[in-house]
């Protein structure tokens, strides 16, 4: 039996972060351009009250149209997303691609699942019960102690937690003490409206089996050098990189394209935590040409999917959207038109 196991850090890093982890349309017709409100980027100060997002991306081959809302992580924790654009599209789509994403799976039966569960717990610990202060270099340790103080006081119990963990954590209550947020709102709000139109939502996963799980735990549980990099990355982006996060924050919220043109979408966190993907335990688990796989079958999907509709609404992390060699950019490639918000309005 195929058995689904949730291995706490790995299922977390090989879910596609939000850069993500968006947009709005409006119209009458079933192909036309959504039209959109603007409001003005607010800069330093964060985002509050109801806005409109991002515009949708438009992708076409002949008659048969898709609309791309792109998601971001972190976005303003009291932004209130207005969704009225997207339900107009969503209303005249035939079906909704969701976000792709990874599902690890094992072969092994109920009671095996569960033993494995204390190893998987017991990961998050240093190998040995070596502490922070024992594994980080001197001057990152001099750091950690800083911001330690300032988001987890006087917690002892977190010193001898894994440097990745300890970076998630840390990563959180930094977006807490920057009142950003990464939760999924805008793709729950997103499914919401397609159940309300009862338009059929497709989802888009690839699928990572695990012949023997026992053995990939232990290989997690030994696994450090590359955390200790991402913890680095982590306090790079907690020291230097919040106020960049809101005002990218604030350029999704309202809507400004060009300003979030300027900013790296997937920042030092998120890449860092994918890096920990591809260390040592990547090769035995399948997953070193992971993000490959999955732009496969999200392109494969799309195509599928447009062939066979008028129109097709989907959603994607908002880098996958303007990289040069994203989801979209592939599709381009393969003789896809596809247009911007801002060159739509034009």
């Amino acid at each position: 039996m195929r058995m689904t196991l949730a291995l706490g850090l790995l299922a977390f890093s090989i879910a596609m972060p939000a850069w993500t982890q968006t947009a709005a349309p409006a119209s009458s017709s079933s192909a036309s351009s959504p039209s959109r409100l603007h409001a003005p980027l607010l800069q330093t100060v964060i985002v509050t009250g109801m806005q409109p997002g991002p515009g949708l991306w438009k992708v076409s081959k002949g008659d048969h149209v898709m609309w791309v809302l792109g998601t971001l992580s972190p976005l303003p924790r009291h932004m209130q997303w207005r969704s009225t654009e997207v339900e107009d599209a969503l209303a005249h789509s035939q079906e909704l691609l969701e976000p792709p994403s990874a599902e690890l799976k094992l072969h092994a039966g109920f009671f095996t699942k569960l033993a494995l569960l204390p190893s998987v717990y017991s990961a998050r610990k240093n190998p040995d019960g070596e502490s922070l202060q024992q594994i980080l270099p001197p001057e990152i340790y001099t750091r950690w102690e800083v911001a330690k103080q300032q988001y987890f006081g006087d917690d002892k119990g977190i010193e001898y937690w894994r440097p990745i963990l300890v970076a998630m954590k840390l990563y959180q209550k930094a977006l807490d003490k920057a009142d950003l947020t990464n939760g999924g709102s805008v793709v729950g709000t997103v499914e919401q409206l397609a159940h309300k139109h009862k338009v059929t939502s497709t989802p888009i996963k690839y699928q990572v089996v695990v012949e023997h799980p026992r053995d990939a735990v232990e290989t997690i549980k030994q696994t450090s050098l590359h955390d200790i990099s991402c913890f680095n990355q982590t306090l790079n982006t907690v020291e230097n990189d919040m106020d960049a996060l809101t005002q990218r924050a604030n350029a999704w919220s309202t809507g400004d394209i060009q300003t979030l043109r300027g900013f790296a979408l997937n920042n030092r966190y998120e890449s860092c935590v994918i890096a920990v993907v591809n260390a040592d335990f990547a090769q035995q688990l399948g997953l070193r040409d992971l993000p490959e796989r999955m732009a496969a079958t999200w392109v494969a999907a799309a195509q599928a999917a447009m062939s066979r509709n008028t129109q097709t609404f989907a959603v994607l992390p908002m880098e996958q959207i303007m990289s040069p060699d994203g989801f979209l950019a592939q599709l381009k490639a393969k003789g896809y038109t596809v247009q911007s918000p801002d060159e739509l309005d034009k």
